[in-house]
């Protein structure tokens, strides 16, 4: 069979990596695999796959839509339509979606395609919830339910896909229901239970969702002994890691910013994912590193900590809990979302309860045998 994924990435970060593992998978099993993306590199082991989508000029124009009219997802068509033709051409017998979004391709013409051809079958794993909202992937930080009967007035506006202008969520939502909807033969998929369950009080309630977890190459994150604690003069440190592709206040950036103020000089905090900016307003306490797309050098750092903590208050199914925990290194997490369902219920705290997780590393039990670790 012919099998043709979608996705902003091919081979970095979380969804581009769940995207090559799938690819690896199925090719194994002698499929044809293809991989298109809109964006950034990929790594050379995963050209076979890849397929790009459009451009940077295109990207910048997509962006430029969506900031003054806040009509993310409805640019780039002149690349879109050139991406159709290759793919009709290329005539899956699957066709796999993953993030749709990312200021690289065209929704309504890319289900317009997909409805001419009703034998195809058609699966999509949505990681986030920008399905089937009127502008934001996220709302659990913002309380805001709109979604679920008709979103307007979006509250979030201002995040991503950031509109500077306009808000457009009344309309946004009109179109991406009428272009999601009514297509014969397709299966979501949800790497978690608690978007499943989102899933079904939206307008994409129609479909058959499927609720199989994210997994990853544990190949490349397994226990994986380095330098690092020697590198970066961390030998006599406890380390509190944190890992993300983007930090915000969402993603807990600003609790582990107060949690370093909680800690004495027993503990670290490193934080993988940072810009130059939140680099140089990091605390005393923190020690931040750049985005990295080296699994190797992430397997290395997961590694050398002591606990991972995922103090996030919006979130799917995050790998970083599997990727942790899969290099043998505990992890604790907020009650949020998805992350929940990846980590043992004792290792889970109340949202922002930074004193529970202080209680326990100031425990006399050392961290790995509270957290049930075994380095």
């Amino acid at each position: 069979m012919r099998v043709l994924l979608i996705n902003s990435v091919c081979g970095i970060r979380s969804t581009g990596r769940i995207c090559t593992d799938i690819a690896n998978a199925l090719s194994a099993e002698g499929h044809e695999v293809k991989i298109a993306y809109g964006r950034e590199t990929v790594p050379e082991k995963y050209q076979k796959y890849a397929v790009k989508i459009g451009n940077g000029t295109d990207q910048k124009l997509h962006g430029v839509l969506t900031r003054v009219f806040d009509k993310h997802g409805f640019g780039s068509k002149k690349v879109t339509a050139d991406f159709l033709e290759w793919a009709e051409k290329y005539d899956p017998d699957i066709l796999w979606l993953h993030n749709i979004h990312g200021y690289y391709i065209n929704i309504e013409m890319l289900f317009k395609w997909i409805k001419t051809r009703p034998d195809m079958q058609v699966k999509w794993t949505l990681h986030d919830c920008w399905a089937f909202t009127g502008h934001c992937s996220h709302f659990a930080f913002a309380k805001c339910n709109k979604w679920k009967e008709h979103c307007e007035s979006c509250p979030q506006k201002g995040m991503y896909p950031t509109s500077l202008l306009k808000d457009n969520s009344y309309d946004n939502f009109e179109r991406k229901k009428a272009a999601f909807t009514g297509v014969r033969n397709m299966t979501l998929i949800t790497p978690s239970k608690w978007l499943g369950d989102l899933v079904s009080e939206s307008f994409l309630g129609e479909y058959p969702v499927e609720v199989k977890y994210n997994t990853i190459d544990t190949s490349v994150f397994k226990p994986t002994p380095s330098d690092f604690r020697k590198k970066y003069g961390l030998e006599d440190k406890k380390i509190i890691l944190g890992v993300a592709s983007a930090w915000s206040e969402r993603k807990g950036l600003y609790d582990f910013i107060k949690l370093s103020s909680m800690l004495d000089e027993n503990y670290t905090i490193v934080l993988v994912g940072l810009t130059e900016k939140q680099l140089e307003e990091l605390p005393e306490g923190i020690m931040g590193i750049r985005r990295t797309n080296s699994v190797q050098e992430l397997a290395e750092i997961y590694t050398a900590a002591d606990v991972f903590f995922n103090p996030t208050y919006e979130d799917n199914y995050p790998t970083t809990n599997l990727e942790a925990q899969a290099c043998n290194t505990p992890c604790v997490t907020y009650r949020t979302g998805g992350s929940v369902e990846s980590v043992p219920a004792e290792n889970v705290i109340e949202q922002g309860e930074l004193e529970a997780f202080i209680a326990l590393l100031s425990s006399e039990l050392s961290v790995n045998e509270i957290f049930g670790g075994g380095k």
